[in-house]
């Protein structure tokens, strides 16, 4: 029953956090009334199309659908809130952030050609989380099973080229690793395609479609786990040989307790809240940092249209974008949460 009344109260703070960060963000966005021009285009440009499509409207004077125009113009305004003062709008349009409610992108479209920003989104979103998530938790399972098999024999070679390489991928970038990737793999042995998600035409049969998409995927999938599993094996050997040293431990193994009992009962368990911490904050910059890396494996997902809608200054996708990558925040705070109260449940949930 406390754990419940726990999960309630984290889950209400977490939300509590989500919706502050995206009123700062409508806030700033709009500062200088530039949600509310946006706006009041798309209602304008609906209202033109929309008469157009009237034959009564088409046989009216210039002038009389000018005033029709201007009055349904000024009814729309009203009924979407724009006439209110800037704190009252400000609070229309956190509400149509939460709910992805954005109205149509200014440039960008997706690939049905829709400039709704919900599907633009909802479009890359699979994508993103298909190739980051899976290489974060990739990277991190061989890590951890790598940083158990050198913390057994800590300063021996294999020891010290694992913690070398680790240092060595550290100080590189994803993208600067993947760019050698693509010249090695795709350009000199040509045993991947240069980037994309699928072949130009797609195979139409589902099957094979998905082999396509698998194909696509190796290359970038590879170099996210290339990068980062030194260092998960790194992190993971440091934490196994500062917990071997405690004196249960030692008083286990004087006991004769065989080597993986003591690991998985009394190493693991100490040790995975840390590195599940660590993995979650590390699954959250992957995709805050898939803006560079989409980009140059020509990867369609959050990263790539993130860019293009800065570049073009599409302000409801970038809006779209920073709201969701909000929510994926706090759905990883909160599933940790959960997980760490699993793990140990000497720790509480928030606390």
């Amino acid at each position: 029953m406390a754990m419940k009344i726990a999960i309630i109260k984290r889950a209400i703070t977490l939300v509590m956090t989500l919706i502050i960060a995206t009123y700062i963000t409508v806030v700033v966005a709009n500062l200088g009334g530039l949600i509310d021009e946006i706006i009041k285009g798309q209602i304008w440009e609906d209202l033109v199309t929309r008469l157009a499509r009237s034959p009564e409207f088409s046989m009216l004077t210039p002038e009389e659908q000018d005033r029709i125009l201007k009055q349904r113009f000024e009814a729309a305004i009203k009924a979407r809130g724009l006439d209110q003062p800037f704190i009252v709008r400000t609070f229309i349009y956190l509400k149509d952030a939460l709910t992805l409610n954005l109205g149509r992108a200014l440039f960008m479209t997706s690939s049905a050609g829709s400039r709704s920003v919900r599907a633009i989104i909802l479009e890359r979103l699979p994508q993103t989380l298909l190739l980051f998530t899976t290489g974060t938790i990739t990277s991190c399972f061989l890590g951890l099973i790598l940083g158990l098999w050198i913390a057994r024999s800590p300063g021996t070679l294999k020891d010290k080229f694992i913690s070398m390489f680790a240092i060595v991928t550290q100080t590189l970038p994803a993208w600067f690793i993947g760019i050698i990737f693509i010249l090695l793999f795709a350009y000199y042995l040509r045993l991947t395609p240069f980037g994309g998600m699928v072949s130009v035409p797609p195979p139409s049969d589902p099957f094979n479609y998905a082999l396509d998409v698998l194909r696509h995927l190796a290359l970038p999938l590879f170099t996210w786990t290339f990068t980062y599993f030194g260092y998960w094996a790194y992190l993971t050997r440091n934490m196994v040989i500062q917990i071997s040293e405690e004196d249960y431990i030692l008083t286990a193994k004087a006991k004769g307790l065989p080597e993986s009992l003591i690991i998985r009962r009394h190493v693991l368990r100490p040790a995975l809240p840390p590195i599940i911490t660590q993995m979650a904050i590390a699954i959250i910059f992957s995709l805050q940092g898939a803006i560079i890396t989409e980009q140059v494996f020509n990867w369609p997902g959050l990263g790539r249209i993130l860019l293009t809608a800065i570049m073009t200054y599409d302000a409801p996708v970038v809006i779209g974008v920073v709201v969701i990558f909000a929510y994926l925040l706090v759905i990883t705070v909160f599933i940790l949460d959960i997980l760490y109260a699993i793990l140990d449940p000497r720790i509480k949930i928030g606390g």
